[in-house]
């Protein structure tokens, strides 16, 4: 126990608050397997049972809970103390976003990153959880909200605006319905703390349905849905653009509706130093701002109010 190596302790720490093996083994940079031997290593070192594996992740039992109450703070005062003391590599650059940004806008456009400064090397990670930047060695995060994040530099990129979108086997299927009047068409249901509809119904008119033809507790699950034809999404401009531009979604009639969330750039103050982060961020506003000018006038950047 007096060699207990702090390294098992931290990927316990990691594997505990994410819940999940596959995303603590990105983060650590470990495969999942390492990573799972790792905590049977420590469960069998400490003598006792911490996890409960399932098939949708790992949750703690009562003694991994204490575990994780006793060590979880001190695990994260070290990380903080020898922050200071790493080196830091400014041609290194550690990037964050969700995967809707991630792989519909930013890395279509990497190429021309890759072109003017190719002495950049990025690491991407892709995750809905927003990253917490005290404990993990990442540089920067695209975020989607209000730009609400304290303790964080948060500069805006674009807006969001939403419509509601179909595959077009569906709308074939529809004949002559009315594309400006929702309440004859199925309409796929949101996650549940998700208001987008109820405000589309509100700003719009209409009348919010009683039930939906089916719904969703994932957007990427709403998003195939909708692309398999079984029903109308409300989907958001930006992340949708390029299924739509393929020819796999249409919009229904011309149904925008501006949203006051946006897209933006959000680091701590650590990177204010970091030299990649600096040429990155130039790079991104220069192409925010282009995006923004190719947008449609009723649409571009901008965000209605609440």
């Amino acid at each position: 126990m007096a060699k207990l190596p702090l390294g098992l302790l931290q990927q316990f720490v990691l594997v505990a608050r994410l819940g999940n093996l596959s995303r603590a083994a990105t983060q650590a940079n470990l495969t999942v397997s390492a990573l799972s031997h790792q905590m049977k290593q420590l469960e069998e070192r400490l003598d006792r049972r911490l996890f409960e594996r399932g098939p949708r992740g790992v949750t703690l039992t009562v003694e991994g809970c204490a575990l994780l109450e006793a060590v979880g703070g001190h695990v994260d005062g070290i990380e903080q103390a020898l922050a200071a003391y790493r080196t830091r590599h400014h041609d290194a650059l550690t990037l964050s976003a969700s995967p809707g940004i991630m792989s519909s806008w930013l890395v279509p456009r990497l190429p021309r990153l890759v072109a003017v400064h190719p002495e950049l090397e990025l690491t991407l990670q892709s995750g809905s959880t927003l990253v917490n930047f005290a404990r993990e060695p990442v540089d920067a995060g695209l975020r989607y909200g209000r730009g609400e994040w304290p303790g964080l530099h948060s500069e805006r990129l674009f807006g969001e605006w939403i419509a509601p979108v179909a595959a077009p086997e569906l709308i074939a299927q529809m004949g002559d319905a009315d594309p400006g009047d929702l309440s004859c068409w199925p309409l796929l249901g949101e996650p549940a703390s998700s208001r987008r509809w109820l405000d589309w119904f509100e700003h719009r008119g209409g009348t919010p349905p009683k039930r939906y033809v089916a719904q969703f507790d994932s957007l990427d699950a709403l998003r195939h849905a909708a692309l398999e034809g079984l029903g109308v999404a409300l989907g958001r401009m930006v992340t949708s653009k390029s299924l739509i531009d393929a020819g796999r979604l249409q919009v229904l009639g011309d149904n925008y509706l501006p949203v006051s969330e946006a897209y933006w750039l959000v680091y701590p103050p650590r990177s204010l130093e970091h030299r990649g982060l600096q040429a990155f961020r130039e790079w991104l506003l220069a192409e925010a701002d282009d995006y923004c000018r190719q947008l449609p006038a009723t649409s571009r950047c901008g965000a209605v109010e609440d």
